[in-house]
């Protein structure tokens, strides 16, 4: 009964062949922006953590004021010395590596070339705490650390607007108003959290900035990475413990410094991206609604002209359910095309924009199966009230009708 209840639902589907591809148009589009937007969400879900990962592992940032990112009330907040970096390094349990860092907005000249891009002092632990490695070239020496010497590495988008392809170890930059000799090159990052390029970078020691660049011996950022088996919560209390004691800051008052913990950014911004992707999946949902209805509404009408033809099966013997059966399978065949071609489309759809939009092109089978069973299901639902009106028809008024 069902095989021929199927043969007679394809064969009605390619009598009418537009008007079934008219139709299944809805559930094709809902289906392909379900899937769209939830693969691309959840690319863009793995790019953030892979991006915040890439600025360093178990990592902590320390900087003054009570909030970081734009907006921060930092005005006011005295910044850090060089020996708070010390006493966290040798006071609190579970520090793998400690990194005073202060950054200065520079242009940099090399040749007949310029670029304006951000110098940043610190020592060798720095490599460590932010998972730099070098592509070629050395770390600084412990004398030029010391005796703060005009020597720096430098990030490849640097590289690539000053230097073009070549290697520009040995080479040197004007920085304002001395020379600097590279003596490394980083490997590449590329794009970091909030869209910034890690790339654009030059790093020197952090005794050179001070003096040359800043005039001050200040650390506006501490950087601190953990061992793998420590807890970051503890650690943060810690350090919070620490520099309240260093800082003299009495019981009753405020911390005028911030400590965050990177996977808790990874984590609010995979959250915010998360919900994101649920309500546009939401919304996309809703057309699958609006083509459930075009099936609802094209099924009425198969029913209506098709009534001389249900009356003559009645009459010679059909049963109720196989009409039912005959009218429901033709529903669900057609939003079950749909369901394919638009996985079809969302597949080609997210191959095409997952590059552009610099985000990984993550196949998920179980959103694919939702979404194709869900327009099965569609078919079913809204194809159910015009199969059980074309089943209940009365065979006598069926076979009048014109």
């Amino acid at each position: 009964m069902l095989s021929n209840a199927l043969l007679l639902a394809l064969r009605e589907i390619r009598r009418n062949l537009l008007r079934s591809c008219l139709t299944v148009l809805g559930i094709v589009i809902g289906v392909a922006a379900v899937i769209t937007m939830v693969t691309l969400g959840n690319g863009a879900t793995r790019a953030v953590a892979d991006q915040i990962s890439s600025l360093g592992s178990n990592l902590l940032i320390v900087r003054p004021g009570q909030r970081l990112g734009p907006g921060r009330d930092s005005a006011g907040a005295p910044l850090f010395k060089l020996a708070d970096a010390d006493a966290i390094r040798t006071q609190v349990a579970g520090v793998r590596a400690v990194a005073p860092a202060v950054g200065q907005a520079v242009t940099l000249v090399a040749g007949n070339g310029n670029w304006s891009s951000t110098v940043s002092g610190s020592t060798n632990d720095y490599f460590t705490v932010a998972n730099w490695r070098l592509a070629d070239g050395r770390l600084f020496g412990d004398d030029e650390l010391a005796a703060g010497k005009a020597v720096c590495v430098i990030g490849n988008t640097v590289r690539r607007q000053l230097f073009g392809t070549r290697n520009p170890v040995g080479d040197s930059l004007r920085i304002k108003g001395f020379a600097c000799e590279i003596v490394g090159l980083l490997a590449a990052k590329g794009q970091g959290a909030m869209g910034m390029d890690q790339d654009d970078v030059v790093l020197m020691p952090l005794t050179t900035v001070q003096r040359r660049l800043t005039g001050k011996t200040d650390v506006t950022t501490i950087l601190v990475s953990l061992r793998g088996s420590a807890s970051s919560a503890q650690v943060m209390r810690s350090i919070a413990t620490l520099l309240r004691e260093r800082r003299h800051l009495a019981e009753n008052e405020d911390d005028n410094f911030n400590v965050m913990d990177t996977r808790q950014i990874a984590e609010t911004l995979s959250g915010t991206i998360r919900t994101m992707t649920g309500l546009l999946g939401a919304v996309a949902a809703v057309s699958l609604l609006v083509g459930g209805i075009g099936i609802m509404n094209i099924m009425l009408v198969s029913v209506t002209e098709r009534t001389r033809e249900i009356g003559i099966r009645l009459a010679i013997g059909a049963l109720e359910r196989e009409v039912l059966w005959q009218f429901l399978i033709e529903a669900v065949v057609l939003s079950g095309f749909g369901g394919l071609i638009g996985i079809a489309l969302s597949l080609l759809a997210c191959a095409s924009l997952a590059q552009p939009m610099q985000v990984p092109f993550l196949f998920s089978p179980s959103i694919n199966v939702v979404a194709f069973g869900f327009a099965t299901a569609i078919g079913i639902v809204f194809g159910y009230f015009p199969a059980r009106r074309a089943a209940r028809l009365d065979p006598i008024e069926a076979l009048r009708h014109e």
